[in-house]
């Protein structure tokens, strides 16, 4: 799942340091994606750092239900399938294609349904300390924290996921996506095919999306009985 989505099941938690942690894993990846960190098994007398450490035990699980959810597996099938059309000489694996794709769509719904805001994740983000976020990285075996830091500070600041309500961005993403892979991965004319597709797809999607949530929830409150 994607930032927003692993926010929704922590959406109404009043703990910022939480928050970041349940997509932690996903920022360090962004910001470099050699950096390899495995904290979710520490402890830490502090109760933010904790919380940290929490944040990110909850992001694997949350993937793990998802990656292993029929609802993904479909999806992310069927969204490959309505893809092929428009990668006809991209160097863009399909099936990568079509996993992000089903993630960023789901972003686009909990936003344009209500169901989350960006001010309301982006609040926790710069709720958390610095010397905190710092610490943890530190606890976690991380040699060099500067390399993090500098990209979250400019991830807060350019607000990007403010562009996800806008259904026919959502391929943008896409690109930007594939651009940490594949120099060159999409003409604009495959990029506005896509955006048609997506948009098309997305109306599927929507009376139907909310089921995986509610699954996800459903087995997060069974693993912690």
């Amino acid at each position: 799942m994607n930032f927003l989505s692993h926010f929704y099941f922590d959406k109404d938690t009043t703990d910022c340091y939480h928050v970041l942690g349940t997509v932690l894993p996903d920022l360090l990846k962004n910001a470099d994606k050699s950096i390899i960190l495995h904290p979710e098994k520490l402890r830490h007398p502090d109760n933010r750092i904790q919380s940290l450490i929490g944040g990110w035990q909850k992001h694997l699980d949350v993937d793990r239900y998802f990656h292993s959810s029929d609802f993904f597996k479909y999806h992310s099938h069927q969204l490959k399938l309505a893809l092929l059309p428009a990668l006809v000489g991209s160097p863009v694996k399909p099936f990568f294609l079509g996993h992000i794709a089903s993630e960023l769509i789901l972003d686009n719904l909990l936003l344009t349904t209500g169901e989350i805001t960006v001010d309301g994740f982006y609040d926790h983000l710069d709720g958390c300390e610095r010397h905190i976020i710092y610490e943890f990285l530190i606890y976690s075996g991380m040699k060099n924290p500067d390399v993090f830091m500098k990209f979250f500070e400019g991830f807060k600041k350019s607000r990007y996921l403010h562009t996800y309500i806008d259904t026919a961005q959502v391929a943008y993403a896409l690109k930007r996506i594939c651009m940490r892979i594949w120099h060159h991965p999409f003409t604009p004319e495959q990029e506005a095919e896509m955006s048609h597709i997506i948009v098309d797809y997305r109306l599927l999607m929507e009376p139907v999306f909310v089921e995986i949530f509610d699954q996800i929830s459903n087995s997060l409150t069974v693993q912690s009985n």
